[in-house]
């Protein structure tokens, strides 16, 4: 684009060079040119983010180029260019992709695939596509944290962050540096409040056995909870290959609301942890958790391209345990809303 072509043009030499040959006026015509094509460009990718906004990752690659300069001899240089790793807006959902998203229900829900469970009675007071497997992103995170809990390895253990907690699936960064060492019982608190990567996948890769072991427990651990339509590839959620269904999720969190540590750690509000010589402070990323109107026993968020935006809780509602779980919703806020949604479809059905 614009700012590679400019890049072939440096101020040095070559400019000097032609400023010797006494062609000012032409420097100053090609100058003029290039401002009135950068501001074409400028004006056109303005445009086109307001049309088209999409989270984009970047990674910044050194490249080497080839320019001639003024006096005919090639010179090598390197230039740093920027490419998009991935745009989410251009990435349709699974939900989407089998039609599932924009139907239309009574509670007016703009998540894909929801369901309301009491678990006292074990009535479906809602549901909508139960049954269809999708991704889940980070709601992953709470069988990650089960698992880990129930091999009953020691919470104040120290873990070391490394390379392999590093996220190769869709380039997202981290607070947790290369070499940040934390307990067990940190980390597990991260990736439940705050949904932290790193933090998840340590979990996993420092399990009796590794990986290797640890996925297998997952899926072990799904098939005895009855979530016949699920699987586990991994301990984050951003593998779009980690599946389950509404009805499946609703046994998770059930199972998942039973201990006390899940329970405390998944409506934090806020945790510091020492990461190098600072302390560094993660917050909730359900802001459900901080509302007076909501009592939530245990909860956790998730989002991927192909998952939408997710939301599971167990939440005391009418002095009802209610169990809900909402998939593949469009927008940022749209699940909190859907989960208000259903909370006041309850509240005014028990006047």
């Amino acid at each position: 684009m614009f700012f590679d072509k400019l890049h072939c043009i440096q101020p040095g030499e070559e400019m000097i060079h032609t400023v010797k040959q006494g062609n000012k006026a032409l420097i100053f015509a090609i100058v003029g040119l290039l401002i009135s094509f950068a501001g074409t460009q400028s004006q056109a990718a303005t445009t086109d983010a307001v049309v088209k906004k999409s989270s984009t990752r970047t990674q910044v690659k050194a490249v080497k180029k080839t320019v001639v300069l003024a006096n005919g001899k090639r010179s090598s240089r390197t230039v740093y260019v920027k490419t998009a790793l991935y745009k989410s807006a251009d990435r349709p959902s699974a939900a989407q992709l089998q039609g599932l998203r924009g139907i239309t229900d009574k509670l007016d829900l703009k998540s894909s695939s929801a369901l309301v469970f009491d678990e006292n009675t074990a009535d479906v007071l809602f549901s909508k596509h139960p049954d269809v497997a999708l991704p889940i992103a980070s709601i992953t995170k709470l069988m990650t944290s089960l698992v880990v809990l129930e091999a009953n390895q020691p919470m104040d253990e120290i873990i070391e962050i490394n390379q392999e907690d590093q996220d190769t699936e869709k380039g997202t960064g981290s607070r947790l540096t290369m070499g940040t060492r934390l307990s067990r019982e940190d980390l597990m608190h991260l990736a439940l409040m705050s949904s932290e990567n790193r933090a998840a996948h340590a979990l996993g890769r420092s399990y009796p056995g590794g990986l290797a072991a640890f996925i297998p427990a997952m899926n072990a651990k799904a098939k005895a909870l009855g979530m016949t339509n699920s699987r586990f590839v991994e301990p984050t959620g951003l593998s779009s290959q980690n599946v389950a269904s509404a009805g499946d999720l609703s046994k998770l969190v059930i199972a998942a609301s039973q201990n006390p540590t899940i329970r405390e750690f998944s409506t934090s509000h806020d945790y510091a942890v020492p990461v190098g010589r600072r302390m560094v402070e993660f917050r909730t990323t359900n802001a459900l958790v901080r509302s007076p109107t909501w009592d939530i026993v245990v909860q956790k968020t998730g989002y991927i391209a192909e998952a939408g935006r997710c939301l599971v809780m167990k939440a005391v509602i009418e002095g009802r345990n209610v169990v809900i779980v909402l998939l593949d919703s469009v927008g940022t806020y749209t699940r909190l809303a859907d989960a208000n949604r259903i909370k006041k479809w309850m509240e005014a059905k028990a006047e």
